[in-house]
């Protein structure tokens, strides 16, 4: 990507950049509204991800200034936005999670075999899987989201939301845990 100059632009480039030069928080915008959408559509519905994802970018502009390269990437930054706005919708979201465990989903009808398999069988695990998600914490949720819907490592993830390496660790051990029984075999056989 380019700075409307030619030349590649690099996210160190943008961190230092960007408070001198305002027009260049385009850049950021293209190169990662695609997956803060993702994160937060995992989390709540798609009309929502859509206005929180685009209020992200809104206010990481408006705090361009107090950006600090030496705490983190931009797309770090970005995320551990984007998780703070959500937790205003933390209602709604584990509204959103206690729905979809009650729901019953029809099984999809395809011609090919193993996506009809598959479908059926995420169908089945959903509305555990939302269950779930909505009995853990909030801080457990957010560490596993953020690795599994953001795809953050560990220190992304403690950047993001200005929490220790090891705090990220052992929620997301213990949201595993929690999390483990849907993944069994036995579960799935109920």
């Amino acid at each position: 990507m380019t700075a409307g100059t030619g030349e590649q632009v690099t996210d160190a480039d943008l961190a230092a950049r960007l408070r001198q030069d305002p027009e260049l928080f385009t850049e950021v915008h293209d190169r990662y509204f695609a997956a803060i959408y993702r994160y937060v559509a995992g989390r709540l519905d798609a009309q929502t991800a859509e206005d929180i994802a685009a209020e992200t970018f809104l206010v990481a502009f408006d705090r361009r200034d107090t950006f600090d390269a030496e705490r983190g990437e931009v797309r770090v930054w970005l995320f551990g936005i984007a998780t703070n706005l959500v937790a205003r919708h933390r209602r709604k979201e584990a509204r959103h999670y206690r729905t979809l465990a009650r729901v019953s989903v029809a099984p999809a009808v395809e011609g090919h075999e193993s996506r009809v398999v598959a479908s059926v069988a995420a169908q089945l695990l959903l509305p555990r899987l939302a269950n779930a998600l909505s009995r853990l914490s909030a801080g457990e949720r957010d560490v596993l989201l953020l690795v599994a819907l953001g795809q953050l490592g560990y220190e992304e993830v403690a950047a993001a939301l200005g929490i220790s390496s090891g705090t990220v660790g052992s929620r997301l051990n213990r949201a595993r845990k929690k999390l483990n029984f849907i993944l069994t075999p036995e579960a799935l056989d109920e």
